[in-house]
Order: structure tokens, then C-alpha cells, then sequence
């Protein structure tokens, strides 16, 4: 069985930072009982900036984008070190990689990662997994780690994706104010619950929280790849998630499975304007695989340019689609409502082709919303 296992920052620190010895030595312990298994294993860790800011000395997370990735830098030396030095108790071997959304987004860096990924797998080693952060600008990165492990999922193949976190999974409302909360062991493909939102949020140590972990599991039930969503310290849940038993909160597997490029798409990219649509081209987009054509196109909004991503709405203003639009904002208004045949010369027919739109489920609240990672 092939895990893709990622673990947040606020697991594997303590309250003031510091890379926790004996979270990561837990971790990789659980790494080494499925390796001896014959199982293979993916680690997306966060805790780089954490780590940064506690060999520092800052006072806190900064806010402004050049000092975190300075700050980013410093601590992923430390982060790596510290997994190396545990993986060497079980001989095993780590290796880094550092990746940025165009190693999804583009065909060529995907090829290349998928194909680094398989021979560091086939090689015996266990790749250490975090988003390029040093390097990242606000335009282009994720900003959390529970995508980019839905990505590699989607990208090796993965059996199961455990995303491991301070709660024991996802509950019917804040557990820390309703004692009524329940937990939700299993959320079938089908299931209402595999579109719950919850608030952003997170530990203050990293950048994610239970809303990008409800994201990432959606992507990796429309990959194929059964996703666990657990506490870190809970023992044996690595080996418990490969197992049948059900721990934490369970997201089956969607008989739909999207690409790589689709998931980005979906869940990943920013969305830079709204295309509204009339009921026909709403019909048409659901009902089998067309290209949205400015035929169908009643308004469009946002300063959006191509390849941009949008959202597509109804007469009723929900969105139902999202898509990568081949025309800037301006150029789509002056042809809102034309065929084909009406086009300037020269301009692209598809507004957003059948390969670059997804259509979307819609997506349901469930009790209150809760924030930690």
C-alpha cells in the first residue's frame, strides 16, 4: 500500500516553536512499522517557519513575505536534520523535496516530480514533502501543506492519505463549545458531509486548519485515495489508517477522479473573477464534457486575464463550475452572447476549454465551524 502521511506544525512543535524530538521520533517510528510491513510512505511535514522563528528568537510568526521566507529557510535545514537523525535509528533514509504549485500546474515539472518521487520510493528512501517557501511569493504558492499532500496523493497514486492533526477528526460542531459535538467517523463518497466547509483558522504556529484539511480530503476522495483525518499523538494510527479500522474521521473514495491539473483547478488556484451563463450553457457544461463558447456568456467580472481561473455561475448567481479562461475579462465582454461564427478573426473560440473546467458539488456547512489544526 502507498501512504501519503502529512503532518502539521502544531503537531510536531511545542507552544513556543521548538521541533518537538519526540513528535517527529513518533512519527518516523510509525514510518519504519509500515516500511517493515511493505508498505511504502510519503511525509509532507510542515514546521519550517515554526522552526526558523524559534532558532531566531522572534517573539512571533512574522507577517510580512520576505522575512518568512527568511525565516522559512532557516528552519528547514532544522526540520530536515531533525527527521534525518530519527530515520537513522530505523537505517532508513530521508530525502527533501521542495515543491511550488507549478509542479502541478505544469505537465512537464509534474512528469518530473511524479517521476522523482517513484525512483526516491523505488530507491528505498522516504521523501520528506513541504511547500517551497523560501522561494514563494504570495502569487504563487498554496500556503498550506494539506493541498500539496492531496496533490502528491493524486500524483503517486496513493492508497490513503492520513492527514494528522491536534483534533481526533471532524466533528458535527465545535467540540470545545457544544457538548453535544459528535465526531464523524466515516463520510462516504456520496455523502453531503464530503463538502463541509469549517473556519480557516489554525494553532498560530502554522497555516493551515481544519477548513484546508476538509479541502485536501475532498481532493484526495476526487483522486480515488481514501483520506483519514486523526490526532498525531493517537498511537499506532499510521498502521490503524491502513488498516480497515476505522480511526478519526474517514473519507472514502470517489469513483470520480479528477487530474492533477483539474484538482489545482478545484481547490487550488485563486479565483480572479465570475463568468455568469444562461440556463442553456448551465445545461450543456452539466450534462456532458462541452467547452464554455461566448455563445452561452450573459456577463463576466473580475480584472481576470487568460489562464487565470474563474468561477461560473447560473441565472441565479451560484457557482456551479470553475475554469481557466483562455480570454482576459475585457475581451470576453465585447463578445458576451456571440456564436462562433461571429467571432473577431483571430480570437480564441473556447472561453474556457472542456480540459481547463471542473464542475462543481455543491458544498454544505455543517454545525458550528472550528479552527484548529
Amino acid at each position: 500500500m502507498r501512504v501519503v502521511a502529512k503532518i502539521g506544525t502544531a503537531s510536531i512543535t511545542d507552544d513556543q516553536g521548538h521541533i518537538s524530538t519526540a513528535a517527529i521520533a513518533k512519527l518516523v517510528d510509525e514510518v519504519a512499522q509500515l516500511r517493515t510491513a511493505g508498505h511504502e510512505v510519503i511525509v509532507v511535514s510542515s514546521g519550517a517557519v515554526a522552526a526558523g522563528v524559534a532558532a531566531l528568537g522572534l517573539s512571533a510568526r512574522p507577517a510580512d513575505m520576505r522575512t518568512l521566507q527568511a525565516v522559512s529557510a532557516v528552519g528547514q535545514s532544522r526540520l530536515v536534520q531533525a527527521y534525518d537523525a530519527q530515520f537513522g535509528r530505523h537505517g532508513l533514509v530521508g530525502a527533501q523535496l521542495l515543491v511550488d504549485p507549478f509542479d502541478f500546474v505544469e505537465r512537464s515539472q509534474y512528469l518530473h516530480l511524479r517521476a522523482t518521487l517513484g525512483r526516491l520510493i523505488e530507491l528505498g528512501v522516504v521523501p520528506i514533502v513541504n511547500e517551497n517557501d523560501a522561494i514563494a511569493n504570495d502569487e504563487l504558492r498554496y500556503g498550506d501543506n494539506d493541498r500539496i499532500a492531496a496533490l502528491i496523493a493524486n500524483s503517486v497514486r496513493a492508497d490513503v492519505l492520513v492527514l494528522l492533526t491536534d483534533m481526533d477528526g471532524v466533528y458535527t460542531a465545535d467540540p470545545r463549545k457544544d457538548p453535544d459535538a459528535r465526531l464523524v467517523p466515516l463520510v462516504p463518497a456520496d455523502d453531503p458531509l464530503l463538502a463541509i466547509s469549517a473556519g480557516a483558522g489554525g494553532s498560530g504556529r502554522g497555516s493551515g486548519g481544519m477548513a484546508s484539511k476538509l479541502t485536501a480530503a475532498r481532493m484526495a476522495s476526487w483522486s480515488g485515495v481514501r483520506c483519514v483525518i486523526a490526532r498525531a499523538n493517537r498511537p499506532e494510527i499510521l498502521t490503524g489508517s491502513v488498516s480497515d479500522e476505522l480511526i478519526g474521521t474517514t473519507f472514502a473514495a470517489h469513483d470520480r477522479v479528477l487530474s492533477a491539473r483539474k484538482l489545482w483547478i478545484a481547490f487550488a488556484a485563486d479565483v480572479a473573477g465570475t463568468i455568469a451563463v444562461d440556463a442553456g450553457a448551465r445545461r450543456a457544461l452539466i450534462e456532458r464534457p462541452n467547452s464554455l463558447l461566448p455563445a452561452g456568456v450573459v456577463d463576466a467580472s473580475g480584472a481576470f486575464e487568460p489562464g487565470q481561473v474563474v468561477d461560473v455561475v447560473d441565472p441565479a448567481g451560484e457557482a456551479f463550475a470553475r475554469g481557466r479562461v483562455s480570454l482576459s475579462v475585457d475581451d470576453l465582454r465585447s463578445v458576451l452572447g456571440r456564436r462562433t461564427p461571429d467571432l473577431p478573426d483571430g480570437m480564441v473560440h473556447e472561453v474556457v476549454h472542456r480540459d481547463d473546467l471542473v464542475i462543481l458539488e455543491p458544498v454544505t456547512e455543517i454545525g458550528a465551524r472550528f479552527n484548529r489544526r
